[in-house]
């Protein structure tokens, strides 16, 4: 199994909870993100199952991280904007085998990878 230097966090939340996504995983180490509108669907089935309403309206936030970060990112994440909380939000993590342009990780032209 390979061994990634970064992870790709993914936090969607109820709009207008970005912020306060940003401000837990920055809280534990996390540089900045990205937000991107978004819009929820859930059927009525997954509604009452989860015991949730869903907003249609929400926002994506991603953030790169070094892997050495994402577990007490995700569980800033669930702790600050999880299902349990107003922000209703779901979080995960996926590895990212190539880097470039995060401070620190710049290699020349043509290298493409952030292997050291």
């Amino acid at each position: 199994m390979a061994n990634f230097e970064h992870q790709l966090v993914v936090c969607i939340v109820n709009e207008g909870f970005a912020d306060a996504v940003m401000d837990a995983a920055r809280e534990v180490g996390a540089r900045g993100g990205t937000v991107i509108s978004a819009r929820g669907t859930a059927n009525q089935e997954a509604q009452k199952l989860f015991d949730i309403t869903v907003d249609p309206q929400k926002e994506m936030v991603m953030i790169v991280v070094p892997t050495e970060l994402r577990d007490d990112i995700l569980h800033a994440l669930y702790k600050e904007v999880g299902l349990n909380t107003p922000g209703q939000g779901i979080a995960f993590a996926m590895p990212v085998d190539n880097v470039i342009g995060i401070a620190g990780n710049n290699k020349s032209e043509g290298e493409g990878s952030s292997d050291k």
